[in-house]
């Protein structure tokens, strides 16, 4: 998975203003609806809310990764976002989370969906590069960030 293929100026964001779980779910959603032109906002929602209610997608070390899957989106859509604030997301370490990963991707493909997500997480398990997320002060920096690797 080539993440220039996926993340774009457009899809990162610094500073999200959401203070719980579900806000913040519903502000990454907004960012792909804005981005990728997508009328169906309710649909795209309802697919992340549903898996949430599976499972939380809260990891570890300050990350969570809500996601969701729906034949309204005929292509993955990804959006990285950074809060202002920690905020409770029911995470696997009982801490809250500040980097959040939304993907959603067709239901009847799972193959770019998974490549994302673990092209990302690889990038997250490092310490440098969550810490330079954490500092990012512009939406290019943060973009780079992934992009780059954190080099």
């Amino acid at each position: 998975m080539n993440l220039k293929k996926v993340l774009t100026k457009d899809t990162v964001r610094i500073g999200l203003a959401g203070k719980t779980k579900n806000e913040i779910i519903e502000e990454l959603v907004d960012i792909i609806v804005s981005s990728s032109g997508s009328p169906n906002r309710e649909a795209l929602l309802k697919a992340v809310l549903e898996r949430e209610s599976q499972m939380s997608t809260g990891m570890k070390n300050g990350i969570a990764i809500p996601h969701g899957k729906t034949d309204v989106v005929k292509e993955l859509h990804a959006v990285i976002g950074v809060s202002a604030e920690p905020v409770d997301f029911e995470c696997m370490d009982r801490k809250p989370a500040r980097i959040f990963v939304m993907t959603i991707s067709p239901a009847s493909h799972t193959g770019p969906h998974l490549q994302f997500l673990a092209e990302v997480s690889g990038l997250l398990t490092r310490d440098d590069l969550r810490e330079k997320i954490l500092e990012a002060k512009s939406r290019d920096e943060l973009l780079n960030i992934f992009l780059g690797g954190g080099d």
